[in-house]
């Protein structure tokens, strides 16, 4: 089987100043990885360099075997449809409904004008309802984006990661803003994106608490390095206390 993503010596320098710092990760189709560490440690520069949204400085990014790294323009584009987004913020659009902004996942297999004028063949907009129906949100499909709650439109971010058939999905603090019932739902449905569709999830998380009922591994980083890469099982609250209250030596499983 090949690796879904495989990340290293990702190097990355802010002005001058290290923010990452020769990082090596390995996810495989159906693997859900928990990124995890303290304010500063440099998860969220990982996932813009994961996303090719920032170019890292040195370091290979194969998504699937294709090193994002080495790709620009038409090439680069396309291989970034094997990536999937979730942000914190959710990135709809407001105005649309549901149904149209998970359609809106579908633009690289459909012509522009479709989604300016929200016409979609009716296979699309089927598609798209069984994407809202897996995330358990089948009954608000026309609903505005605006009128649902922060948990609603995050599982409509991810409807729309499934409708787009990404291979790797990374989600960058999902659940931040949530409150607990929101961000378990949440969670539930980026967990069935791998255990139901083989694909790769990476998922940053503040709340360490959520890791072990969510995740298949951690990695936990710290000052820009990976520090630990565990089975979530063996991640443990001695063990958390440990990366978020000093620089620990490398854990692995």
């Amino acid at each position: 089987m090949m690796t879904a993503l495989s990340v290293r010596g990702l190097t990355h320098a802010y002005a001058g100043t290290p923010v990452l710092r020769a990082v090596d990760l390995d996810v495989q189709p159906g693997q859900v990885v928990a990124v995890v560490g303290p304010s500063g440690a440099g998860k969220t520069t990982l996932f813009r360099c994961l996303t090719r949204l920032v170019r890292a400085d040195a370091g290979v990014l194969e998504v699937f075997g294709a090193d994002l790294q080495q790709l620009e323009g038409s090439a680069l584009r396309d291989a970034r449809r094997e990536l999937g987004l979730v942000f914190q913020s959710y990135n709809l659009v407001r105005r649309l409904s549901a149904l149209q902004n998970v359609l809106v996942g579908r633009l690289a297999d459909v012509p522009a004008w479709r989604v300016v004028l929200r016409r979609f063949p009716v296979a699309e907009q089927d598609l798209a309802a069984r994407c809202l129906d897996q995330v358990g949100l089948l009954a608000f499909a026309h609903t505005r984006a605006d009128r649902l709650s922060g948990g609603q439109q995050q599982r409509v971010a991810i409807a729309r990661v499934l409708a787009s058939r990404a291979r790797v999905v990374l989600a960058d603090e999902p659940v931040a803003s949530l409150d607990p019932a929101s961000a378990s739902a949440v969670l539930a449905a980026l967990r069935s994106l791998a255990t139901d569709h083989g694909k790769a999830v990476v998922c940053s998380l503040h709340q360490v608490d959520l890791v072990a009922g969510f995740a298949d591994r951690v990695v936990g980083l710290r000052d820009g390095r990976v520090v630990l890469d565990l089975p979530a099982d063996r991640f443990d609250a001695a063990t958390a206390r440990d990366l978020y209250s000093r620089t620990p030596e490398r854990t692995s499983a």
